[in-house]
């Protein structure tokens, strides 16, 4: 009898393994190998403190994307809520008790490395939101009050990211949100008022910012007016982008980058370090990697029976693609800097591990595609 269990156990488990997608395994692997090089490169080519952390970082997160992705997505979408509150919880914290750095207050230290709540905050909004519609007929979806409900949750934690102050992020988990509502059948006619309800907004917003978000985005129409202050690294960044041509100038040759003219390339502007040295055609391998990447995540969901893990897979992959697009528009002076972390090349430990527990929760959608959750 036991025999026969152990048996069944096994069976079960390689079953399971059968059925993780080896292709998105392997994307998310070769990215983690090009952002451990590109960031060795932002080490002036020596194994420094942002290439080993990075390195450490990436490898115990891809461990724990391949463990948590034999979590049952019935777990997933019981947590849903709770994860949320756990996760508010902590911008709470961390906008009282945080640690403070650059003038922002947005890091809970955990001794092993600060956590920034925020980063977790777009993976609980995209549960969140896929256990909230789960259950809500299509009919359903345009009533007051299932409108009200997701918008309390999504202006909650934006609200408190704004506060730390970090725009940045707060724009991300907003796009995140507004995109699950989207994709679960929320009429257009909504997304127009709130649009022309934020151009006639804009103005009063704008004078919220703080002194140096209105100078990024007065930078963002024209970076020449203050080209060694505010307008310096977009400045930078362009002329990296640019003058990696078509093929680059090569590995550990980028001079904007050696020189020390692009400041923070380890983190919002890796892109622009590796085009200079890999040029378009090296940014377009790269993109086509992302696309790739995408493209897997909306297939799972596709071919997922239950409509929490479908909503979870759109949703996380059209979070992905917001990110790319924010980052690279930023760099290339398409869009004020906002400070958008490009997933899995970017240096920084909280964007790593809300990516990677974002892409377990896909794969464990792909491992148990065929159950119904009730």
């Amino acid at each position: 009898m036991l025999r026969e269990r152990l048996n069944t156990d096994s069976s079960s488990f390689f079953e399971k393994v059968k059925s993780i997608d080896f292709v998105l395994v392997f994307v998310v692997l070769l990215l983690g190998i090009i952002s451990s090089f590109a960031m060795y490169s932002t080490d002036g080519g020596q194994l420094l403190y942002h290439t080993k952390s990075h390195i450490v970082r990436f490898g115990i997160f891809f461990m724990l994307f391949l463990t948590l992705s034999f979590v049952n997505t019935k777990i997933w979408h019981a947590i849903g809520y709770l994860f949320y509150f756990i996760i508010l919880t902590m911008l709470v914290w961390a906008l009282y008790f945080g640690v403070t750095a650059s003038g922002s207050q947005r890091w809970i230290d955990l001794y092993i490395f600060n956590l920034q709540p925020s980063e977790l905050m777009k993976i609980a909004i995209i549960i969140s939101f896929a256990k909230f519609y789960h259950r809500i007929q299509t009919a359903e979806v345009n009533s007051i009050k299932n409108i009200i409900q997701p918008i309390v949750l999504l202006i909650l934690p934006i609200f408190l990211v704004v506060a730390q102050p970090d725009l940045g992020t707060s724009i991300l988990i907003a796009g995140t949100g507004v995109s699950v509502m989207w994709l679960s059948g929320l009429n257009l006619k909504y997304f127009i008022y709130s649009f022309l309800l934020a151009l006639v907004m804009t103005p009063f917003a704008i004078s919220l910012l703080k002194p140096y978000q209105k100078l990024r985005v007065l930078t963002f129409f024209d970076p020449d007016r203050d080209p060694l202050g505010a307008g310096y690294q977009i400045i930078q960044s362009k002329i990296a982008v640019g003058s990696g041509g078509l093929y680059g100038k090569g590995y550990l040759k980028g001079t904007q980058s050696y020189l020390e003219f692009l400041p923070e390339k380890h983190t919002d502007f890796i892109f622009t370090l590796f085009s200079e040295e890999f040029g378009f055609i090296g940014s377009v391998t790269l993109l086509i990697l992302y696309a790739i990447l995408i493209f897997r995540i909306g297939m799972i969901g596709f071919n997922c029976r239950s409509y929490f893990a479908k909503l979870y897979c759109f949703g996380f992959s059209s979070a992905i693609f917001i990110y790319i697009i924010i980052n690279m528009s930023m760099v290339l002076g398409m869009l004020p800097i906002v400070g958008s972390p490009l997933p899995i090349m970017s240096y920084g430990g909280s964007s790593m591990l809300s990516t990677m527990i974002g892409l377990s929760i896909v794969m464990s959608c792909r491992i148990y595609k065929k159950e119904l959750i009730a």
